[in-house]
């Protein structure tokens, strides 16, 4: 019998230390392929590289580095590299959180989320912290989930987004399994000029705080639990669907 093939990618680059512990831990669920980029990704959202030719460099046995996004890692993985159809994609481990409206931006969720796009069972993995000292729990809890995934499949059209407290694997409450919750961003745009006079532009600002909502994966974190998102395939807001476009809009 075949040993599931899983597909490993993350938005921090190739040598980021949270790819190397996921990809170790999942190789206790099967044959294990890492397409990852070869500089860091994160806030890419769900970019394809359509205006640039794409090259892959092989480092070591099923380890290949991609200069492009994470999309693009897993678009030509699972079409035309690996070879045969992964059973699991996994994105991560990312340092720092992808909580509530931080999917959008997310270069990890992207990896997931293209995976699900390609009808693979799929999920993305954050520490919350962007200095982290326990990713250890999160390549722990990884395989649990990667497991019950493969025996049991996910409901179709959806991706899982999990973040995990940066504590000691011993030390997490439990899984909870959650809504997106809202950010609250600060972001402030600084402008500064070159040494030739020319002026550039940086996006950056507070550390963005949320909404305090019941339910939401922010909550989940606050209380040092794990946090499991369902994400769906379709965005469309069906309650307005027929009610309020219909009546106002004419040729």
């Amino acid at each position: 019998m075949t040993s599931p093939l899983i597909l490993v990618t993350n938005d921090d680059g190739i040598n980021a230390p949270g790819l190397a512990l996921l990809a170790n831990a999942m190789m206790d669920l099967g044959e294990v392929y890492v397409f990852a980029p070869d500089r860091q990704q994160s806030a890419v959202g769900h970019g394809v590289s359509l205006h640039k030719p794409l090259r892959v460099s092989r480092l070591k046995d099923h380890w290949f580095m991609v200069d492009g996004t994470p999309t693009d890692c897993v678009m030509l993985a699972v079409r035309s590299l690996i070879g045969r159809r992964p059973d699991l994609v996994v994105s991560g481990i990312n340092t720092g959180a992808n909580l509530g409206d931080d999917v959008t931006y997310s270069g990890t969720v992207a990896g997931a989320f293209e995976g699900m796009l390609l009808g693979v069972p799929s999920f993305a993995i954050s520490n919350t912290s962007h200095r982290p000292q326990h990713l250890e729990a999160a390549a722990r809890f990884a395989p649990k989930l990667g497991r019950y995934i493969l025996e049991h499949g996910l409901p179709e059209d959806t991706a899982l987004n999990v973040n995990l407290p940066d504590i000691p694997y011993e030390a997490l409450q439990g899984v909870e399994i959650t809504r997106m919750g809202r950010r609250n961003y600060q972001d402030e745009i600084v402008r500064r000029e070159d040494p030739r006079g020319g002026t550039y532009y940086w996006i950056g600002g507070a550390e963005p705080d949320h909404v305090i909502e019941s339910g939401t994966d922010f909550e989940a974190i606050e209380n040092k639990k794990i946090s499991i998102t369902p994400l769906h395939r379709d965005l469309t807001h069906h309650a307005v669907l027929h009610r309020f476009f219909e009546p106002r809009i004419g040729l």
